[in-house]
């Protein structure tokens, strides 16, 4: 697990440079994913984006000196992978095909909900705060107002909420699995870490394409222009520098600082899915959208303690 180790303090304006990039562009991501899988296969797209992402990584940290991995290093850095990038973006590739990118990312954002609880009854063994407790059942109420049926007219059937709600479901529990399992498995340095996960993971979501979506290795020369657009704007902004971005405040920040992108991203994702996408969430959803973000402050403010 990286954490803040620097001892001298960040340039200021490198700090809130490298804050507002991982506020807008991960916020920004949802939308591109959006735009990515709206005419091509979701997953596909997907293991192309991580697959162009990992190979420059991968590369990049061989060519400024990173020792090559050893054989369990690999492994251990393949699984995170697959859990990280297979499971828990390729469900979110898959949830945007039935809700909307802001409520998408709302309910990504209760990710800490996952954390707490699987490193309580398993992980950790460490029963959370009454604060952070309180913050659980919050974030549980608002996902509920957030995927009423009723909220979604028009953006497919009447269970598309469930739906989409059930893959970003699973794919938080991966993340969450991944996240704490991490820091028990040995791992290369870090850019060589995260090219090698990302390799893996676009690996295993081809392979799943293949078994399950219409396609052939050959499928991105028919992607529109829009879609090739969104995913070199993944692939550039989303993979590479937002994640530069993030590394470097998890060694330079603070915990607390660095844990606000959970509730600035979806407000970043629904502006940005209102402006450009033509979605509005009920009042109901913006009443779930509120309780969610208070819980997420909640638990976040309950661990740091």
């Amino acid at each position: 697990m990286v954490t803040s180790t620097a001892s001298t303090s960040p340039n200021r304006l490198t700090l809130w440079l490298a804050l507002t990039s991982v506020y807008i562009l991960w916020g920004s991501t949802y939308l591109f994913i959006h735009f990515m899988t709206e005419h091509m296969p979701p997953l596909y797209m997907a293991s192309i984006r991580f697959l162009v992402a990992g190979t420059l990584l991968y590369f990049y940290a061989r060519l400024t000196g990173t020792a090559r991995p050893s054989r369990e290093q690999v492994v251990s850095a393949g699984a995170i992978g697959v859990l990280l990038l297979t499971i828990a973006n390729g469900c979110l590739a898959m949830a945007l095909q039935y809700i909307p990118t802001g409520v998408a990312a709302l309910i990504t954002s209760t990710l800490p909900i996952f954390l707490l609880t699987l490193n309580w009854v398993s992980f950790g063994k460490t029963r959370p705060s009454n604060l952070a407790l309180g913050g659980l059942l919050l974030g549980l109420t608002g996902i509920f107002f957030l995927i009423k049926p009723d909220n979604f007219q028009g953006v497919g059937s009447a269970n598309a909420s469930l739906i989409g709600a059930g893959f970003i479901m699973i794919g938080n529990t991966s993340w969450a699995i991944g996240t704490l399992l991490s820091p028990r498995l040995a791992l290369p340095a870090q850019i060589m870490s995260s090219g090698i996960q990302m390799l893996a993971g676009g690996i295993v979501l081809m392979l799943i394409s293949f078994c399950i979506e219409p396609v052939s290795l050959d499928t991105i020369t028919v992607a529109p222009p829009k879609a090739l657009g969104a995913l070199l704007y993944l692939v550039l902004f989303g993979s590479i520098i937002g994640f530069s971005s993030y590394s470097w405040l998890a060694r330079n920040a603070s915990p607390q600082l660095l844990s606000t992108y959970a509730y600035v991203n979806p407000v970043v994702a629904m502006m940005l899915g209102a402006l450009f996408a033509g979605e509005s969430l009920s009042p109901s959803s913006l009443i779930g959208a509120g309780i969610v973000v208070a819980g997420v402050v909640l638990i976040t403010l309950g661990r740091n303690r």
